[in-house]
């Protein structure tokens, strides 16, 4: 039988009446059991009276460190690493034993960690999983469950589930078919929903659909942790997942949130328009991508001066990344004051086979493309395409590295005085331009953003510093709205509310340092307002069920946000001996 969270980690506990922040009662597990649970466990931060109390006394050095000092000795060991492959592993093992610690050191070094934790780092962790493997986390669900699904759901022991993240590892960043290893990535994802936004752990459950991989590698690597199996589609495919959403609305709810991640690009866009009216549901690399996308050309635009309703945007790439951001660059095109069909002339789109034209010769054009096809002759080659096109923007989502060469560069800034330039693909080894290949090219003049860090670029004397349009800008903070206002229908305008309220949130002096987005360090506070945007977005417009709608949303949402300091697990009501004096033990 299933149990929550409460019934997990304690007993029949009250609050307080005088000390609303402390527990009465002890945890439900006693002696080293409770130092084996990441949720329970403190390490050397438990005081006396807590390990006598708790049967703990003896198992732990003598020593008492308060949580600030349990931070400066984790960054100790964090910095002996020398790669941040190791520090990524390290980083997991401290998750796994102190989930609160581990929060606490994120959130109070989230620039310095995020690409440890997420990418770049979450891309070669998921690469060698097989080898770092240590400690499930999360659900596997495998073709090989179907009929069973929601009786894999019950075997995770806390009902209260408020946000799935879901891969089937199909198409990990731009690494490809990675099977069950894609399991780093919901993982990742589910750190920064608690990180960036403050959800609790508790309330986030990580799964992998394991339907096999097409990866020979993978197949033939003695240390792969997934069915060692061609990957199963078709109609026993799509049975899986409609029997998946199903056992989720069962055993968690309508208002649980599914986070589709990472799937390929044939299922991505189906799965959207088949679950999303019905399921409280998105695709992060189609709506999330989208919205920080777009918020980072809203805030380009500032600087080049360009109303949005007069650039030429080109995409390198036609996959669910850059549709997605194409269509909500339409919204943001057509609020402006333009028309559809205008805006969708604005958006030029370059796939394997070239310029997306109509009757094109190399294998036409279908499904999401179609929109995009313009009358215009077929060109192959990116180099070719800019110089006939002469976009203000251009941005790359195919994970081609290399693309945005010197000659692409260089025309882009022969036609624009402040050429915009987002090389978005992931990890750091898929971008279509280095930072400072930008910069170096441009004269310094580009409005540059990336997928992943690139560290300042020095020119002429100048320092600039890009901007990296981080998903973890978006998607931490419409899942906190989603949850706390309980909204059920996740709609396009939502994303756009979350843009645009991203791109007012970039300062002047970000604006002069070269930055299209916040400093990652801001990123709670950035959650936190966009939250708050979409919750008074949501309430406007009867998407949120949560009633009575509160007064002050900033509050209201104060309530939902993890706390990463210590409890105190001894009931204040006992007259308890100071640490000073002699031992008294408890029986």
């Amino acid at each position: 039988m299933s149990v929550s969270s409460n019934e997990m980690d304690f007993g029949a506990e009250k609050i307080h009446p005088q000390r609303k922040d402390v527990l009465v009662g002890r945890p439900r597990v006693h002696g080293i059991d409770i130092l084996r649970n990441p949720i329970l466990n403190k390490g050397m931060a438990f005081t006396l009276k807590e390990r006598q109390i708790l049967g703990i006394h003896g198992l732990l050095p003598p020593v008492l460190l308060d949580q600030d000092r349990e931070v400066y000795q984790v960054m100790q060991n964090f910095y002996r690493w020398d790669n941040d492959l190791d520090r990524f592993i390290f980083m997991m093992g401290l998750q796994d034993r102190s989930e609160k610690l581990f929060y606490r050191v994120i959130t109070e070094n989230i620039e310095l960690m995020m690409p440890v934790i997420y990418t770049p780092t979450v891309g070669l962790a998921c690469q060698r999983y097989g080898m770092i493997f240590r400690k499930p986390r999360g659900l596997y669900i495998t073709i090989n469950d179907l009929g069973y699904v929601y009786d894999i759901l019950c075997n995770w022991p806390i009902d209260d589930v408020k946000a799935i993240v879901v891969t089937d590892g199909e198409r990990i960043l731009g690494l490809g078919d990675l099977g069950a290893y894609g399991m780093g990535i919901p993982v990742g994802k589910l750190s920064l929903y608690t990180a960036c936004a403050g959800i609790k752990p508790e309330n986030c459950l990580p799964i992998t659909i394991d339907v096999g991989t097409n990866n020979l590698a993978l197949l033939n690597d003695p240390l792969y942790i997934g069915l060692r199996q061609k990957r199963v589609s078709g109609p026993n495919y799509d049975k899986l997942i409609d029997e998946f959403m199903k056992a989720v609305v069962k055993r968690y709810g309508k208002s649980c949130l599914i986070q589709f991640e990472d799937f390929g690009n044939h299922n991505a866009f189906r799965f959207l328009e088949k679950y999303r009216h019905n399921y409280c549901t998105f695709n992060d690399d189609i709506q999330g991508t989208a919205a920080v996308a777009v918020a980072g050309i809203l805030t380009s635009l500032k600087i080049s001066q360009i109303p949005i309703q007069d650039n030429v945007f080109l995409f390198q790439g036609a996959g669910e990344a850059s549709i997605g951001i194409a269509k909500l660059l339409v919204k943001a095109i057509v609020k402006a004051g333009n028309t559809e069909e205008s805006a969708y002339n604005q958006i030029w789109l370059v796939d394997s086979r070239g310029l997306i034209v109509k009757n094109r010769p190399k294998g036409g054009v279908e499904g999401e493309k179609v929109m995009f096809a313009k009358d215009h002759q077929p060109l192959d080659n990116l180099e070719d395409i800019v110089a006939n096109v002469k976009p203000t923007v251009i941005i790359g989502a195919a994970a081609i590295p290399g693309a945005f060469n010197e000659k692409v560069l260089t025309d882009m800034a022969k036609f624009n005085n402040r050429p915009v330039v987002f090389a978005l693909s992931n990890p750091t080894s898929k971008a279509e331009c280095t930072a400072e290949d930008a910069y170096r090219a441009t004269d310094g003049r580009v409005v540059f953003a990336s997928g992943s860090p690139f560290n300042a670029v020095e020119h002429k004397g100048k320092i600039y510093h890009p901007g990296q349009g981080n998903n973890a800008y978006i998607f931490p903070g419409t899942a906190l709205a989603v949850i706390a206002a309980d909204i059920r229908n996740i709609s396009e305008d939502i994303f756009l509310t979350a843009a645009e309220t991203l791109a007012k949130m970039v300062t002047k002096d970000n604006l002069e340092e070269g930055r299209v987005y916040p400093k990652l360090g801001d990123i709670r506070n950035v959650s936190l307002r966009l939250a708050e945007d979409i919750i008074n977005f949501a309430y406007d417009n009867d998407l949120a069920f949560r009633y009575p709608r509160p007064d002050n949303v900033k509050d209201f949402l104060s309530e939902f946000v993890y706390n990463t300091d210590y409890e105190s697990y001894i009931p204040p009501v006992y007259d308890w001996p100071s640490q000073n004096h002699e031992m008294v033990m408890f029986h």
